[in-house]
């Protein structure tokens, strides 16, 4: 079954994972992506063995984090500094249809790998750029990773209980937005060059990014004028709330509206009197009571396991489910049979489960099809089937150390 983006090749000048691992995405999808890379060196990430208090070296000394990042790619060596570096990426760019960079606008401009120059080796390239917080304002220069997003973003101030300190999330969330934004955003503009026969830069940030993760969150503060609150579980409303079972393990359940929905929760909890119960027998009461109504849901999830809620609640169509850890993805029926986690053959690691495409298509097929690569792997046979080098050529520009 055919791939949506074959045919596509996109050329990767970045480093880390916001930006790169929207081109892994265009992997996924079946574009042909060449990772540019310094001799000897590579992309940082390659050396990211922890990460804060994150182990994340693999066999063979791979890091998850460049796997991630970098899936689907091809690696090429090449010293960007030099003349003929230059001359390179200049022929492998006139023969692709995207080039993306997360690197500063200073180092672009010194590597001479701008949109402008680009522009006018291939009309028809997609040019992205990938920055921390935008190409106009003040930090327009200024470097930052996934951390300053979560932070700049309000998104710290939307996790947790109220009273909380702000509370970072792990691992790599707003980075991976980055990611799918810089996917979207250069398969729109492909498509957009398919009705105008040119193609354009467009601009990704950290920042842009992750406000508009927390579309709602903001739109309510500027249109409602107030920070939306932190979630309190012990006075949240009872029917969008989430209870600790018989087994220690949690139960969401979002039931709306609520009027419908509340006759049979109370069926399904085994406790018919609570539906006329002049304490909650309204929407408001339930609100204006959340915290005792949640003290007798909290007493009465506790005699019985989540398997049984569940089965239960399903009876009455309640729309609700398990609390799962990363750990126990792997065991949830939903996850494996939609392909949302699927097994993998890595080359160190051995077969493996990892996320699949989140998308299913009736007549194409988006997956992994292969683990990062090693640096350099694919020099000699990117140059010579895409840049048109002869293996003589080849042999010379490694003696001179430009690959």
């Amino acid at each position: 079954m055919k791939q949506p983006l074959e045919g596509i090749r996109a050329i990767d000048c970045g480093i880390y994972h916001a930006g790169p691992g929207g081109l892994a995405i265009l992997g996924d999808l079946g574009a042909e992506v060449i990772k540019i890379e310094r001799p000897g060196e590579g992309d940082p990430i390659r050396m990211a063995k922890q990460v804060g208090s994150v182990p994340l070296e693999l066999p063979g000394g791979r890091s998850i984090f460049f796997e991630g990042a970098n899936r689907n790619k091809k690696s090429v060596t090449i010293d960007l500094s030099t003349s003929k570096g230059k001359e390179i990426i200049h022929r492998l760019v006139s023969k692709s249809d995207v080039f993306m960079t997360n690197m500063r606008r200073q180092a672009v401009k010194n590597l001479n790998i701008t949109y402008p120059n680009f522009n006018k080796i291939n009309p028809r390239l997609v040019y992205a750029s990938v920055s921390a917080f935008g190409p106009k304002g003040p930090d327009r220069d200024r470097g930052g990773f996934d951390y300053q997003g979560q932070a700049r973003s309000g998104f710290m101030y939307s996790m947790g209980e109220e009273g909380m300190p702000p509370l970072v999330c792990q691992f790599g969330i707003i980075d991976q937005i980055t990611a799918i934004m810089t996917s979207h955003q250069i398969i729109t503009a492909l498509y957009m060059r398919e009705r105008t026969g040119t193609g354009q830069e467009v601009h990704v940030s950290i920042l842009s990014s992750s406000i508009f993760l927390l579309y709602f969150n903001i739109l309510i503060a500027q249109m409602g004028g107030f920070a939306v609150p932190r979630h309190k579980r012990s006075t949240e409303y009872p029917m969008r709330n989430y209870y600790r079972c018989a087994d220690d393990r949690w139960l969401m359940m979002t039931l709306n509206p609520p009027e419908r929905h509340w006759g049979p929760l109370c069926k399904a909890l085994g406790h018919p009197e609570l539906e006329d119960d002049p304490r909650f027998n309204t929407t408001e009461k339930k609100s204006e009571n959340s915290a005792e109504l949640v003290a007798i849901l909290d007493e009465i999830f506790t005699h019985r396991p989540l398997k049984e809620w569940l089965d239960i609640f399903a009876q009455y169509d309640l729309f609700c489910c398990g609390v799962n850890s990363l750990m126990e993805l792997q065991d949830d029926p939903q996850i494996i049979e939609n392909d949302y986690l699927v097994d993998f053959e890595h080359p160190t690691v051995g077969k493996v489960k990892i996320p699949g495409y989140p998308i299913h298509f009736s007549d194409s097929i988006a997956q992994t099809t292969s683990a990062a690569p090693e640096l350099g792997e694919h020099t000699d046979e990117v140059l010579i089937e895409v840049g048109g080098y002869s293996e003589e050529e080849i042999a010379q520009l490694r003696e001179e150390g430009v690959v």
